[in-house]
């Protein structure tokens, strides 16, 4: 991360930290380890960001849109100058669950001999930040302002009014509610949702209510 410019390190409930290992591999950079936020979920960790990217090796049903790293990169970046960010890499064994993948609006892979696309995860993150670092150097060419996205908790909080008009209008049966939500959260995720048009959804929301 500090060798490709980037210092905002997120920990979601690790096992030990700090902790004398991590602190003796980060040769150099122990102040972005030091430095690190530790959160108890994805959820919290996500807390305040506009656009999230799940990395993952695995193509998955009913995931948000799927681009190359390189692809990614640029759009990250756009959205980056105005509104927080995140990159969410899984654990080194298992990686990112369908439903960690289901907060991200957005999917990015490495692309690898697909016969066998195993990275581990310290050359994962390394490869999405040099591909950070020179999406930096695509956007200064570009003049077209980014568009201010929604915040997680916003897009959140939507999410959950639309779940429960569901319920509430019987479209939904929260016995049998089958994966009716994921498919609207890969809707939506496509869209991007913009501040503006999370508050005419909510406005609509609201007056089918009534």
């Amino acid at each position: 991360m500090k060798t490709m410019g980037l210092k905002a390190l997120y920990l979601v409930n690790p096992k030990r930290f700090p902790d004398e290992q991590a602190s003796a591999r980060a040769s150099g950079a122990l102040d972005v380890l030091e430095a690190a936020t530790v959160c108890q979920t994805l959820d919290e960790a996500l807390q305040g960001t506009a656009l999230a990217v799940a990395m993952t090796a695995r193509r998955r049903d009913l995931s948000p849109e799927i681009l190359t790293t390189r692809e990614a990169a640029p759009r990250v970046v756009e959205h980056a100058f105005k509104q927080q960010v995140a990159v969410v890499f899984g654990t080194e064994m298992s990686g990112l669950t369908n439903a960690e993948v289901g907060r991200c609006q957005m999917l990015a892979s490495i692309p690898a001999n697909p016969q066998y696309p195993s990275l581990n995860l310290a050359a994962a993150v390394q490869v999405m930040a040099y591909e950070l670092r020179q999406g930096c150097a695509d956007f200064a060419w570009s003049e077209a302002p980014a568009r201010e996205l929604a915040g997680f908790e916003d897009v959140e909080r939507f999410y959950q009014h639309l779940e429960r008009i569901l319920i509430e209008t019987g479209f939904l049966d929260p016995e049998h509610p089958k994966r009716l939500m994921h498919r609207l959260r890969r809707l939506f995720a496509r869209t991007r949702l913009e501040k503006e048009e999370v508050n005419i959804l909510r406005g609509i929301l609201t007056a089918v209510q009534k």
